[in-house]
């Protein structure tokens, strides 16, 4: 709950070292404000995003997951983004079965130099986890 009373969610968010982590440090850098829901844990490559972290931060209470990796074509590691990309595909299944709408686990593309695509991203996370109420159980 914020100081308001409204409900203000916990995203946790797996950014890749070499894109997404330096896109989150430009959308700081820009000191254009953006909600502070989002939990950032640095990955070397989304593709090291085991689908056990995602259950795991759901169970221990997290509202959204993000999952953010470099452009296709662009990993340092060839294809970790692929396979991030099959993964979350795979997983969004998985949650459903679990009551957990594919809302709540987003999977996105951001370069180094797209602070502003960063800052869109966590605020338009942040707005549908606010809306929660509209989500389908």
């Amino acid at each position: 709950m914020s100081a308001n009373g409204g409900f203000e969610p916990k995203i946790i968010a797996f950014l890749c070292n070499w894109c997404s982590y330096a896109g989150a440090d430009k959308a700081g850098g820009m000191q254009k404000p953006y909600p502070p829901n989002v939990h950032i844990i640095r990955v070397m490559c989304s593709g090291r995003v085991d689908p056990h972290f995602i259950l795991s931060a759901f169970a221990q209470g997290a509202d959204g997951v993000l999952i953010l990796a470099c452009h296709p074509g662009d990993c340092h590691y060839k294809e970790g983004n692929c396979r991030a990309l099959q993964r979350h595909r795979l997983l969004s299944l998985v949650l459903q079965q679990f009551g957990i709408v594919s809302a709540r686990c987003r999977m996105d593309y951001v370069s180094a130099g797209e602070g502003e695509k960063f800052r869109r991203i966590i605020t338009e996370m942040v707005e549908v986890l606010r809306k929660r109420e509209a989500l389908p159980e």
